[in-house]
C-alpha cells in the first residue's frame, strides 16, 4: 500500500540546495543537454531555419533551446558557453561543455550531408540526438508524453506517488534498458544518478516537480533568473 502523498517542494528550494558552483550541478546539465518555456506566439529561428511560433516548440526543444541566445535557431559552441555562464558555470566548465555538447550533437542534427566544422546544433533536429533505454517521456519527435511521465510515478513510486527513491530509480532504469544498448544504458544511468544526487530532499527523494522542469527547460531559466537576482542583491549590498 502506497504511503500518503507528501507535499513537493517549491522548486525554489531545489534552487538553493543546488547553487551555482556545486560540481554535481555541472555534470548534470552537460549530460542533461547533451543527452536529451515559453508559449508566446512570437516567430523562433532563422529564415533559413524556417520560422516557427515559440508555442509550437517540442518539450525537447523547449529543452534546449535556453542555450540558443539569439533564437535564431542553431545553438553554436560559443552560445552552449554562455547558457552556461549565464546559469553559473565557471569558465573551464562552460568550455569543455560547449566543445563536449556540440561536439556530441551537432553531427546528429546536421541539416546536410557534410557535417559543419563550427559543430551547430539545429534545434528543429534536436530529437535526432535523443539516446535509447531511456524512459519514453519524449516521442521519437521530441514531444513530451504526459502518459509515460506520469507512467514513471505509477509503476516505481511505491513509497510516495510523488517522488522517487533511490532503489525505485534504479528500478526504472533497469526496466527502461534496450537490449545491446550500452551507450544507452549508460546516457540513463550517468544523467538520472546525477540528478538524483543533485536534487534529492533530505528523505531521499526526487520529487515530480523537479523531473517536470528538467523536462521542458523551464530550470535552466529559473536558474539564471536566480542568479540575476542574486547579482542584483550582491551589488546593491
Amino acid at each position: 500500500m502506497k504511503a500518503k502523498a507528501i507535499p513537493p517542494p517549491p522548486l525554489s528550494s531545489f534552487l538553493k540546495r543546488a547553487a551555482p558552483g556545486q560540481g554535481q550541478l555541472h555534470w548534470f546539465l552537460l549530460f542533461s543537454l547533451s543527452t536529451m518555456s515559453s508559449s508566446s506566439s512570437t516567430s523562433y529561428g532563422s529564415e533559413e531555419e524556417g520560422e516557427i511560433s515559440s508555442g509550437d516548440l517540442t518539450a525537447l526543444q523547449k529543452h534546449v533551446v535556453f542555450f540558443d541566445r539569439n533564437k535564431d535557431g542553431i545553438i553554436y559552441p560559443w552560445e552552449t558557453f554562455r547558457g552556461f555562464r549565464a546559469i553559473g558555470c565557471g569558465v573551464a566548465l562552460s568550455t569543455v561543455s560547449a566543445v563536449v555538447i556540440n561536439g556530441f550533437i551537432g553531427p546528429k542534427t546536421r541539416t546536410g550531408k557534410i557535417p559543419s566544422p563550427l559543430l551547430p546544433i539545429h534545434v528543429k533536429n534536436i530529437h535526432k540526438g535523443k539516446h535509447g533505454s531511456d524512459s519514453g517521456v519524449y516521442d521519437n519527435e521530441g514531444r513530451f508524453v504526459p502518459e509515460k511521465f506520469e507512467e514513471i510515478f505509477k509503476k516505481h513510486a511505491h513509497t510516495n506517488p510523488n517522488a522517487l527513491t533511490s532503489k525505485e530509480l534504479k528500478e526504472m532504469l533497469q526496466a527502461n534498458r534496450v537490449p545491446k544498448d550500452c551507450g544507452g544504458w549508460i546516457a540513463s544511468w550517468a544523467e538520472w544518478k546525477i540528478l538524483y544526487a543533485l536534487c534529492k530532499d533530505k528523505d531521499g527523494l526526487l520529487h515530480k516537480d523537479t523531473m517536470r522542469a528538467v523536462y521542458d527547460g523551464s530550470l535552466f531559466l529559473q536558474m539564471e533568473k536566480a542568479r540575476e537576482s542574486s547579482q542584483k542583491k550582491a551589488k546593491k549590498a
